[in-house]
């Protein structure tokens, strides 16, 4: 099997394993504070990950790294990121979110035509135009009541501003690459993001029965070994060849809705879907290496 293969059979496992993931912070997303799941998605996902290392011989030595303000930055810029994911996962349903997470290729095409002149097909224009019908049509059932509910376009607007970091966040980690274990970018950035999670401690925490605890430690470890796929991914295979397979989440995503959250979608959501996926996949296989970091999730 050749690393291209291996790089998109690991972003497959990857989606399952972060789309699963999703699942369980929109469990616990309206019962806890953010700073409480941050840290014990955080720290949770340290075991699997230390685990990966050891399996793979390359623990402790991975964790020496030679660019230590690239993790800093990874850790900052990935925790603001995880803030907006939580957010939007608690105020929409998985698709939905899910849904705007995946709008990030198209969201910055526009941006790098303003900010670095680059030019537009009439191919790249359209993607953008269907992605964001696809969006409007996905959440037209909330903008249908006779008021706008607060939550949702608090979730709205988190999915946004997730969908524009992680892209930048996936470039990120595709240069750290070069010159660092994946599983040491993964490290980290989850012993970062426990440690700010930790702090939050003084501002109030719940208390946690069984089934959030369970939630809790679910996250955690579907995150870990989620975000260890992703990482091995694109270690592995051009972040143009692996952005296509991204859009298999949104199948996950509408099955745990239907399965766990009792959440059908009507008609509009699966024309949005369709869209939003056909929309990245325009965009996805063109992909000219000079402007290939732009298609990626």
């Amino acid at each position: 099997m050749t690393a291209v293969s291996k790089g998109i059979l690991l972003r497959l496992l990857g989606g399952l394993l972060m789309t699963g993931m999703s699942a369980c912070i929109r469990i616990v997303a309206q019962e806890l504070p953010l700073g409480q799941i941050m840290f014990w998605r955080a720290s949770v996902a340290l075991i699997p990950i230390v685990i990966y290392m050891a399996l793979c011989g390359d623990f402790p030595r991975a964790l020496q790294t030679r660019r230590p303000g690239m993790h800093l930055k990874r850790a900052v810029f990935g925790s603001f990121t995880m803030v907006l994911s939580f957010t939007a996962l608690a105020y929409l349903p998985v698709s939905s979110a899910s849904a705007l997470g995946y709008l990030s290729p198209i969201i910055t095409l526009p941006v790098a035509a303003l900010v670095l002149g680059e030019h537009l097909s009439r191919r790249l224009v359209l993607a953008c135009l269907l992605g964001f019908g696809g969006v409007l049509a996905m959440l037209s059932g909330s903008f249908t009541g006779p008021e706008i509910d607060q939550g949702t376009l608090i979730g709205i607007g988190a999915g946004l501003g997730f969908a524009v970091t992680v892209s930048v966040t996936r470039v990120h980690i595709k240069e750290m690459t070069r010159t660092e274990f994946p599983a040491a970018i993964a490290f980290y950035f989850a012993l970062f993001t426990s440690l700010i999670g930790a702090l939050s401690y003084f501002l109030g925490w719940e208390a946690l029965d069984r089934p959030l605890i369970a939630a809790l430690l679910g996250a955690g470890f579907l995150g870990g070994m989620g975000h260890i796929c992703g990482t091995e991914a694109s270690a592995r295979a051009p972040v143009s060849v692996l952005a296509p397979y991204d859009y298999t989440g949104m199948i996950w995503a509408l099955a745990i809705d239907m399965l766990i959250f009792q959440l059908v979608p009507g008609a509009w959501s699966l024309i949005g879907v369709f869209a939003i996926t056909s929309a990245g996949l325009m965009i996805a296989l063109k992909r000219p290496m000079r402007t290939g970091t732009i298609a990626q999730r």
